[in-house]
């Protein structure tokens, strides 16, 4: 979500630095580039993005800018609110990604996959157990309106619309082992059985989009695995929060695990996971940092440490070192690294974090990666300040007889 000081650059000019992209953006031939981006285009009321995006919205220019250095071919946007239309992700695709001004290209990408999310959207219940059932906690995903901090995935290539599968209406119940929340009063669970008969886990959406990538002459299809669990935090003892966004990971972890992912149903009512030998880049806004903040390594370490994940490598950045710097006070405790950290959440009090991530399967070739996290003063420091997430990329190639596939580049 965006830091409050961002209210105040938008009172400023947005100007755009016309040198040319840094080297290290380049994407290395015969590749392709995957990147995630939590860009903070929610709004405080349905319908409002598709209005700002009409009359021209400093915010999108700058998320624009961004994403036109880096040039991604294949990118999920985490909180960009969901609209039945399509209309507000096709004006920012044409009339801000499409420019081709300030000495940046276009960012051209024709296909696009958004589906309704939890967010927003009445459960009908106290899910928050504050005794009133119509707040934005007692929405199935935190949320002022069905849709708010919604995601849009938007690539180059072709998308099976007809294989896609989503699980938003999957129950955390069904989850067998489900780290349900206890109340530590009472021993008891957290929630009513009425509230669990409903309860769904994903706080927006679960989605497996496959994708027909071309890399020279090879075509392969990839599974885009999208996500964005919600935040280990603004709970209470019982850690609810913390809690769903463990299985929310989880649910990836045993959707690439053939024997583990038999209990899963997607929204079509089609049961199972991700078939052995299927190529997959998992990516989103998980929520979870390793080492620091409120949810704990075993979180994310889930996907981390998991057979089939690619994890050999770790996107970095110079800009996130000088970040955490200036913010000491916030960062001195922390045990990972700066360098890999992908949000500033300096503004919630809660310092920087490596939140954000793309994770392909081992089966692919991650040739170059990188957080998109200009020093101040650099081209882009000013744009990146649009969003408190940083743009986060790896470079994938189709192993060849020189490279083995899980061979990483370490940033």
């Amino acid at each position: 979500m965006r830091s409050a000081f961002y209210f105040l650059i938008l009172g400023l000019s947005c100007t755009i630095a016309s040198e040319a992209a840094a080297v290290e953006l380049k994407k290395p031939p015969g590749s392709i580039r995957v990147a995630t981006y939590n860009v903070s285009m929610y709004r405080d009321r349905e319908g409002q993005l598709a209005e700002d995006l009409e009359k021209g919205d400093n915010q999108a220019r700058s998320i624009a800018e961004v994403l036109r250095r880096v040039q991604p071919d294949v990118l999920l946007l985490n909180e960009f609110d969901f609209d039945q239309t399509g209309q507000p992700g096709k004006r920012f695709l044409r009339d801000y990604l499409g420019r081709g001004d300030n000495g940046l290209d276009q960012l051209l990408l024709g296909s696009a996959f958004y589906r309704p999310v939890n967010t927003g959207v009445p459960s009908g219940l106290d899910l928050d157990n504050d005794g009133i059932p119509t707040g934005p906690a007692d929405a199935f995903g935190f949320g002022r309106y069905p849709g708010q901090y919604g995601m849009r995935l938007i690539t180059k290539f072709p998308i099976d619309l007809d294989s896609a599968r989503t699980f938003q209406k999957f129950l955390w119940k069904d989850m067998p082992g489900a780290k349900l929340p206890v109340d530590p009063k009472t021993g008891e669970s957290y929630y009513s059985p009425e509230v669990l008969d409903i309860f769904r886990l994903s706080s927006k959406s679960h989605w497996d989009v496959p994708v027909e990538v071309t890399i020279g002459d090879t075509t392969r299809t990839i599974h885009l695995l999208c996500a964005h669990p919600t935040p280990p935090v603004f709970d209470g003892p019982e850690d609810r929060n913390g809690r769903r966004n463990h299985d929310e990971i989880r649910l990836w972890a045993d959707y690439i695990t053939p024997d583990k992912s038999d209990y899963l149903v997607d929204d079509r009512g089609n049961r199972g996971g991700l078939a052995e030998g299927e190529s997959f880049v998992i990516l989103g806004d998980l929520n979870a940092d390793p080492v620091d903040g409120d949810s704990g390594g075993d979180n994310i370490g889930q996907l981390l440490k998991h057979p089939r994940v690619n994890a050999t490598f770790t996107p970095a950045s110079d800009g996130a070192v000088d970040a955490s710097a200036k913010h000491a006070d916030l960062n001195s405790n922390h045990q990972g690294d700066a360098k890999f950290d992908t949000a500033n959440f300096s503004g919630d009090g809660h310092g920087n974090l490596r939140v954000d991530y793309v994770l392909p399967s081992r089966d692919l070739t991650v040739v170059g990666s990188g957080v998109y996290w200009p020093k101040e003063g650099e081209p882009g420091s000013e744009a990146i300040l649009a969003t408190d997430h940083r743009l986060v990329w790896v470079d994938l190639a189709f192993p060849t007889e020189d490279s083995q596939a899980g061979d990483g580049k370490t940033e």
